[in-house]
């Protein structure tokens, strides 16, 4: 294979353990007729694997160095690339009525926390996502109630998906390696919402604005939206720290606080 340079603008960390790729494969478990689509297939490494078990892959690329090294390599009848920044993509337009996206990537980490919300944004034609990502981002989508790496992303994400840790990547398996770990989540989108909210903007934004004060009671960071006994009467104590609510705490507040003129901000990262 034509040798390509990573490009740390790119945020580029090509996977080289074959093992590991296999593992995933195996962790996908993908159906000749999946609508399989892997975001950011670099140098094809997890690419031939998943073309091996299904009979056509879409994939997004934005490295047009990238793009003409696959096209070169893999026949377009198995392989559709579109040559486009992930978090600009519109995942809707791969979709059919019958067959959902399986969503699978190696993903930058330089932008995996926007892309995690973008792809959320349409969750909706999403069957499930296999995604390696640094370490401390897999332990916060998957964090529970109580523990340090619980914050905004886990509670948004476990909003719409089931999460669970497959497996740890080390630095040797990239090339050039990163400084920390990897790791291999899986996201499967819920069939019904376990907590839904009544107004999902309004939800997302008292979400974003409690953890933008974590360390303190949630009376102070809710007292432009709702007073002290708004929060008790969604059976929250407003003495805990936002670490401390669960998913449906949250969606409670939210429920319950009075009509706002406007919903509180929403930022692109947690």
């Amino acid at each position: 294979m034509a040798r390509h340079q990573a490009r740390k603008r790119f945020g580029q960390h090509f996977l080289t353990d074959t093992n590991l790729i296999h593992r995933l494969v195996r962790s996908i478990a993908p159906a000749r007729d999946d609508r399989m689509v892997e975001i950011g297939p670099g140098q094809g490494a997890l690419t031939r694997p998943l073309l091996d078990a299904v009979d056509h892959l879409h994939a997004v690329e934005l490295d047009r160095d990238l793009i003409r090294l696959l096209e070169r390599q893999i026949a377009p009848e198995r392989l559709t690339v579109h040559a486009a920044d992930a978090l600009r993509f519109d995942f809707r337009t791969l979709a059919t009525d019958d067959k959902p996206l399986r969503v699978v990537g190696n993903l930058p980490y330089n932008i995996s926390t926007p892309l995690m919300f973008h792809l959320i944004s349409q969750m909706d034609v999403i069957r499930d996502m296999h995604f390696m990502l640094q370490k401390e981002m897999v332990d916060r989508l998957v964090a529970s109630p109580g523990t340090s790496d619980w914050g905004r992303l886990s509670v948004m994400i476990q909003y719409h998906c089931d999460t669970d840790f497959l497996f740890t990547v080390p630095p040797e398996a990239f090339s050039p390696p990163p400084r920390v770990d990897s790791a291999i989540v899986r996201l499967t989108p819920h069939a019904t919402l376990p907590h839904p909210a009544r107004d999902y903007r309004f939800f997302a934004g008292l979400v974003n604005q409690v953890f933008t004060q974590r360390r303190k009671a949630i009376r102070n960071g809710l007292k432009s939206l709702m007073t002290m006994a708004d929060i008790e009467a969604a059976g929250v104590d407003p003495g805990l720290r936002p670490d401390q609510l669960s998913l449906a705490d949250f969606v409670s507040l939210a429920n319950a606080a009075p009509p706002q003129e406007g919903s509180p901000s929403q930022e692109t990262a947690p």
